[in-house]
């Protein structure tokens, strides 16, 4: 056989290849950017690190030699007489797949954030990027996104146009679902006058708003305690766990309480201050026609000015001060409105007859004998 025929025979023996071929091949070395590959070509195929994975890999540790693997052709002539494979594109075809499949069927998908971009999350399927706009990360607005860093979520394809590089996710949808679920559960089993578990999920100067596990509840700073509340703020704090009482429930807005009837100060109150009673208690605020007394949480009493003392006071702050214990008679108690009035000068006069009475009845024995 002449020269001529032999080379004639070996150009007929050696494969074929085209752009865009997909070729399969075995390992025959590996480096840290780049795999070597025998394809059955006249030339060795390379696969460099940027077309293997859009992750940052140690290829050393991804393939060995004589590992068989597939590739698609990008250049049968890469400059340098190589030709140029890509093992990136067949992943990416093949997660893509799934992908469609998954946004076809409206399946969940769970992954780990691979970025944090301006406009949203950057999530890697196998090799194929999802964009989770901002405005679908969360069904409020979220302005620090970076939290989400290495964070595994879960959301659902809701767009999928891979030609235009445009795979969409959506996290937004799943968490309003579920909120809608815990809603509809939470409304069948609460009712009015239950007493709930919650946790304090936000705080303003008017009340709290308390999670109960669907639904927030509005537990309104008079509700709070049976006695006087300044600073919701100083009351409660954010994350904490509390009982609460539904008091009210109007379509998918509640009203909540701390005001346990079993805690209720005014349950044994008409005994307790009963006219004529003596009580102690402390000030609590003042005005210029008097100031009042809390006998108990939840329960203050009037101490007109005219009834401070036996002779006339120009205003309150003059002879009391905030948090002076002030001890009084009972003249006045209205349960239906919940309102005690307290004379220290009743108890004066009162004090100064008992004790003329004990002097006379002391007199007349002296007498006596």
């Amino acid at each position: 056989m002449s020269e001529e025929n032999f080379a004639d025979l070996l150009e007929e023996s050696i494969v074929t290849i085209h752009n865009g071929e997909i070729v399969e091949g075995t390992v025959i070395g590996v480096k840290d950017d780049e795999i070597i590959l025998n394809i059955g070509y006249k030339a060795d195929g390379i696969i460099t690190r940027s077309e293997y994975s859009n992750k940052m890999v140690d290829l050393t540790q991804e393939v060995k030699v004589g590992d068989k693997m597939q590739a698609k052709v990008l250049k049968v002539n890469d400059g340098d007489g190589q030709v140029l494979l890509t093992y990136k594109k067949i992943a990416i075809e093949q997660s893509n797949k799934k992908l469609e499949e998954a946004f076809n069927n409206k399946e969940v998908i769970t992954a780990v954030v691979t970025e944090v971009l301006d406009g949203g999350l950057g999530v890697l399927i196998d090799e194929s990027k999802v964009f989770i706009p901002a405005s679908l990360v969360s069904d409020i607005y979220e302005k620090d996104l970076t939290k989400y860093a290495g964070q595994e979520i879960s959301f659902v394809i809701t767009e999928f146009n891979p030609r235009r590089r445009r795979i969409i996710g959506n996290r937004k949808q799943l968490i309003v679902e579920e909120k809608q679920r815990l809603q509809k559960e939470l409304f069948e089993r609460i009712s009015v006058g239950m007493e709930v578990e919650g946790v304090v999920k936000n705080i303003t100067d008017f009340g709290a708003f308390i999670d109960l596990g669907g639904a927030d509840g509005l537990l309104h700073i008079s509700e709070m305690s049976w006695g006087r509340i300044d600073n919701p703020k100083k009351f409660l704090k954010v994350g904490e766990k509390i009982n609460v009482l539904i008091k009210d429930i109007q379509g998918t807005k509640i009203a909540l309480t701390l005001k346990f009837e079993r805690d209720n100060p005014w349950k044994d109150a008409a005994s307790k201050y009963a006219v004529g009673n003596i009580v102690t208690g402390k000030v609590a605020r003042m005005t210029d026609f008097g100031a009042f007394v809390e006998l108990a949480v939840g329960v203050d009493a009037l101490l007109h000015v005219s009834q401070i003392a036996k002779e006339h006071i120009e205003k309150p702050s003059d002879v009391l001060n905030i948090g002076d214990e002030v001890t009084g008679m009972i003249v006045d108690f209205n349960e239906e409105a919940r309102k005690i009035s307290l004379s220290v000068k009743a108890l004066l006069i009162a004090e100064e007859k008992n004790k003329a009475e004990q002097d006379d009845a002391a007199y007349d024995e002296a007498v006596e004998e």
